[in-house]
């Protein structure tokens, strides 16, 4: 294997240039000679751990030890001194032999390092070991201008005035009898992360003696070695031609079956991490981030970021902060709900149905349902005041305020993050063009502006044609999940006469609810099924569109799956919400589906009992199979591999396997990165707010869930899943202005339901101008008294249609049949001059409705545009930092270029090398 080493000596470089020792695999044009296939047998290991190369053999002859526990933990070439930077693992039986040998050719005229090693269990599978030598890591961190540590920061401390310092102290002495900071990670089990206490600048080989280099070997992290390993096989050739490069097409075309950086060993130590230490960073995360017995605790996200990268540690930095802003949230919402259980009480409305045991209301579906008294509803009239009370305006304002005030500070988080991490001046390079747009558009050309450089076109009316073609796509699968819905709605229309015609008396007297929530169950199983056709789909349309890069491809699937599961999910809580019992007619003129079904109606103590139901079964049962998804299936198949191994080796054969052999058994990350992740968190903050003021224990539910989330992705990064490549991000990207939008819908949609859904409205109309109270600006529950009667028409029963006229007659609740029935609606009496017509109440109910939604809207809004305005998306202290940084940065590269040239004079002066004309 080839051998490099390199040495700093009085601030200059010495560099020791790699010797080949194995020429066969170098080019042809090169050396001359011609280089055997490289799936070869001869070129392999066997895979074991106690072979040594013959660079170890030769440093054990001049007197250095090699180190024993490097050769034994699987992390490093057979010689225990080159760390192994990137896996990649190809099949002896995959024909794409040729690709490989000129991929594997140009990797080590790259300067890479390479060992290979066949599998334990499968001597068909070959593990190829790239190491990334000092000398290309430099020259290619200097072209990515990766950021190092050149000098410890001194820290800004911003003015304090005199009165802040008091209430200080003041606060200082209150914490002394409080816990100390019980969620705080201890700091002495955290390791010194030294690029977050020093300023970085670009690297650069030129300007090597500014950084603070203790170790060449231990400079650049792990994470960053791998990056730079991966930016290096992505762009080598592995066979003639302008679109023949790059590692990313050789695990498309199968060439490759799988490319990972290694995990850091085992996440699992014999030894407590209190007393000998965290064995490496993976276990240090496992028992300080994915263990449960830290739930509480916050987490290491300068650790998540040096092991994972920025990219990851940014969205559980974004998941901590969604989760620690549902705190708040979750109490207002369990408050507003405890002051519907104490109020109930007092509740003139629930009292008033609970006593009603004279009104007889008429039938909800034709023939099978019978006659039932107001009363028998009492139990749903105080669920639903447990949802509908007074409160429940303030909580549905409050949280369309929390949704800003929780973006708004995001903003100012991100900030700080991207501050503390080196994102602020981080800007992506030029993106690489997609493969299959090189394909479709290679004919085409035009200069790149940027590049200068020419690339693949397209015309501007393939492009429209193609958007427009997609966005026929989209159209017609919303228009499938309509469909769908509307046959949730026949089958409760369907349903509601059967359960009411069932044997069971539980059954039967609770139709609705049974309809309700078998209707759910059976709509939560159409969307788990329709999810996966969407994903089909999404990406059916998104390569129909040709996105030209990899990240305008990852918007438009992220946007195609986004709205596709939004209207999949929520389609029937709309329904239900602003559809349900309104269009149904009157008895006698009842709307029917085909001429034939009637329509539902709501439950006589209004629609509000329904929408819950909705809401509570679809959002506990999605977060359950999302949990069991994310980190039960990843489980079983690991225990599935494990078991297939044990049965061809034998229970009592233990295998220690090398790390590569480890992770390859692991589950590979998610094709689309952090997609799912992202989807199920923005799909839970739109049941938190959209529909929040039918469901005030929605944050509750997500906060809950939120806690099991963060530790549940935790465990399965760290334990369950191969170790990603470490990438870079400034922010969620297209996530965040999705957010913004459900924002706004919440707003939206919080004043329909409180205008429309919720009797609200009607109550308050009711209080002010017909009530006991009319005239005297007074709304309490003694003004209330009659509501129920009022909001109550009369129906004639012989004015009943023959096909929904009910079975019995009503006898037996008075000993005659009946001859009028009770419905929720404001209409005339049948005796009036015009039957059944709309009353003067009516109308004043709907232009309350409509003025509310004004009113409400605007001053939400205007809440929401105000808090925006007043929250800088940069806290002050933070932009102050940032210049006096920028000031500082200049001032020490300044110092520094002036010390080494004066060393550099001292030097030449005692060597007698001095000039007259230099300077300083």
């Amino acid at each position: 294997m080839e051998a490099s080493s390199s040495g700093i000596t009085n601030g200059k470089i010495k560099v020791f240039h790699p010797v080949a020792k194995d020429v066969n695999i170098l080019f042809d044009e090169l050396e001359a000679v011609s280089s055997p296939c490289k799936d070869d047998d001869s070129l392999l290991h066997p895979g074991n751990l106690t072979s040594t190369s013959d660079d170890a053999s030769r440093l054990e002859a001049g007197g250095e030890t090699v180190p024993e526990r490097n050769k034994s933990n699987g992390l490093y070439f057979r010689d225990g001194k080159c760390r192994i930077d990137y896996i990649l693992v190809y099949r002896k039986s995959n024909p794409q032999t040729e690709k490989r040998e000129v991929f594997e050719r140009n990797i080590r005229a790259e300067g890479l390092q390479m060992e290979k090693e066949s599998s334990l269990i499968n001597s068909d599978i070959i593990f190829v070991k790239l190491h990334a030598p000092w000398e290309v890591l430099g020259r290619y961190a200097e072209q990515m201008n990766v950021r190092m540590p050149f000098r410890r920061k001194i820290y800004y401390l911003p003015r304090r005035y005199k009165f802040m310092s008091r209430i200080d102290k003041q606060i200082s002495r209150f914490r002394r009898w409080l816990p100390k900071k019980p969620m705080r990670l201890d700091k002495e089990t955290l390791p010194d992360l030294e690029e977050n206490d020093c300023y970085t600048a670009p690297f650069s080989q030129q300007r090597i003696h500014h950084f603070i280099i203790h170790n060449k070997e231990t400079f650049f992290n792990n994470a960053t070695r791998s990056r730079i390993v991966h930016h290096i096989l992505q762009r080598i050739k592995y066979e003639e031609g302008k679109n023949k490069i790059g590692l990313n097409r050789l695990l498309t075309n199968g060439s490759y079956e799988a490319a990972f950086p290694l995990h850091e060993g085992s996440y699992r130590s014999k030894n407590s991490i209190r007393t000998h230490g965290a064995e490496n960073h993976r276990h240090l995360l496992y028992e300080c981030w994915a263990s449960w017995g830290v739930w509480y605790k916050y987490q290491p996200l300068d650790l998540v970021r040096r092991y994972f990268g920025e990219k990851i540690g940014l969205y559980f930095a974004w998941l901590g902060w969604y989760t620690g802003m549902l705190f708040p949230a979750a109490f207002i919402g369990l408050f507003v709900f405890l002051y519907g259980v104490t109020t109930l009480d007092h509740c003139q409305v629930s009292k008033e149905v609970c006593q009603a045991t004279d009104i007889i209301m008429c039938p909800v579906c034709d023939k099978y349902c019978p006659f039932m008294r107001l009363s028998d509803s009492c139990v749903y009239a105080k669920v639903t005041h447990l949802f509908d009370n007074g409160a429940t305006v303030f909580f549905a304002v409050f949280m369309a305020v929390w949704a800003t005030v929780f973006l708004e500070f995001w903003k100012r988080r991100r900030a700080v993050i991207a501050y503390d991490w080196d994102l602020i001046d981080w800007e992506e390079e030029e993106e690489e063009i997609r493969p299959q747009f090189e394909a479709k558009y290679s004919k085409k050309e035009r200069m790149n502006p940027i590049s200068g450089k020419p690339e693949p076109y397209q015309a501007f009316t393939d492009k429209c044609s193609r958007l427009i073609v997609s966005a026929s796509g989209i159209f017609f699968m919303i228009c499938v999940v309509i469909a769908a819905v509307f046959g949730i709605v026949i089958y409760r229309v369907v349903t509601v006469s059967t359960f009411a015609a069932f044997k069971w008396a539980l059954i039967r007297n609770n139709s609705q609810v049974a309809t309700t929530g078998t209707a759910v169950c059976i709509n939560f199983c159409i969307i788990m099924l329709l999810n996966v056709l969407y994903e089909k789909v999404a990406l059916l349309l998104t390569n129909l569109e040709q996105p030209r890069t990899e990240s305008e491809w990852e918007n438009s699937f992220t946007l195609k799956m986004f709205l596709f599961q939004f209207v999949n999910l929520n389609s029937s809580t709309f329904y239900i919400a602003f559809f349900l019992g309104r269009f149904t007619g009157h008895p006698g003129a009842y709307l029917r589906l085909i001429n034939r079904w009637r329509l539902e109606e709501c439950h006589p103590s209004g629609c509000l009992i329904d929408l819950c139901m909705q809401m509570g079964i679809i959002m506990v049962l999605k977060q359950t199979w999302n949990n069991f998804m994310e980190l039960g299936y990843p489980l079983i198949q690991n225990w599935w591999t494990r078991r297939k191994v044990r049965q061809e080796h034998g229970p009592e054969r233990k295998i220690r396997f090398p790390q590569w052999e480890k992770d390859y058994n692991l589950q590979p990350m998610n094709a689309y990165g952090l997609f799912d992740e992202y989807l199920e968190m923005i799909l839970q903050f739109g049941f938190t707010t959209i529909f929040v003021a039918a469901f005030p224990l929605a944050p509750l539910l997500a906060l809950l869930n939120n806690i099991i989330e963060i530790r549940l992705d935790a465990y399965k990064f760290v334990t369950q899943w191969r170790r990603p490549l470490a990438s870079r991000a400034k922010d969620i990207g297209i996530w965040y202005g999705i957010l913004e939008g459900i924002g706004i819908l919440s707003v939206i949609t919080n004043a329909f339901v409180i205008a429309i859904t919720s009797d609200f409205i009607p109550r308050l109309v009711y209080a002010y101008k017909y009530g006991p109270c009319a005239g005297q600006g007074e709304a309490g529950q003694k003004c209330m008294v009659g509501y129920v009667n009022a909001s109550l028409s009369v129906f004639r029963i012989s004015d009943f249609e023959n096909r929904s006229e009910p079975e019995s007659d009503g006898s037996e609740f008075s000993g005659t049949p009946l001859k009028y029935c009770r419905y929720r609606d404001y209409r005339d009496p049948p005796h009036s001059l015009v039957p059944y017509g709309y009353t003067l109440q009516f109308w004043h109910v709907l232009a309350a409705r409509l003025a509310f939604i004004i009113v409400f809207e605007h001053l939400v809004f205007c809440i929401k545009h105000l808090i925006s305005y007043l929250i800088p998306d940069l806290p002050k202290d933070l932009r102050d930092r940032m210049r006096r940084e920028k000031y500082l940065i200049q001032e020490m590269m300044y110092e520094a270029e002036l010390e080494r040239l004066q060393k550099e004079r001292k030097e030449r002066k005692k060597n007698g090398k001095a000039h007259h004309n230099e300077w300083p």
